[in-house]
């Protein structure tokens, strides 16, 4: 619980999920920490979810904006979040990102995007 209490204050994560080939691919996502389990959004059709469906191992660490890392990288389990648990989830990140989340809700609806299909991915540090 405390590894990952040190993400709570992070802006900017690296999350490192698994190609069937074995090959690593890392995706700078926002992040919120909720009882000791970090959780990350992303659109249902990313390649993030793809890989995760296949293989739940996943490994994160610090980054700024552009992806440099600034600190250790972590070993974690995904797992998909729903419903209520889902929803509370998604107002933390409203909290924690206020505007940058709004002004992407906008542009989603100005582009006619599915914001509304937004997944949470649950990752407990192992």
């Amino acid at each position: 619980m405390e590894r990952a209490k040190q993400f709570s204050e992070a802006r900017y994560v690296s999350l490192e999920t698994l190609r069937k080939s074995g090959v690593a691919v890392r995706t700078t996502v926002w992040v919120v920490e909720d009882d000791g389990v970090l959780y990350v959004r992303t659109g249902p059709r990313s390649g993030k979810v793809k890989r995760i469906r296949r293989n739940p191992r996943v490994r994160i660490a610090q980054t700024d904006l552009r992806g440099s890392i600034k600190g250790n990288w972590e070993d974690g389990l995904a797992r998909f979040v729903i419903g209520d648990d889902a929803e509370r989830i998604l107002g933390l990140f409203r909290r924690k990102y206020g505007l940058q989340i709004r002004m992407l809700g906008w542009l989603a609806r100005i582009t006619r995007s599915r914001r509304a299909q937004m997944v949470v991915l649950g990752i407990e540090l192992t």
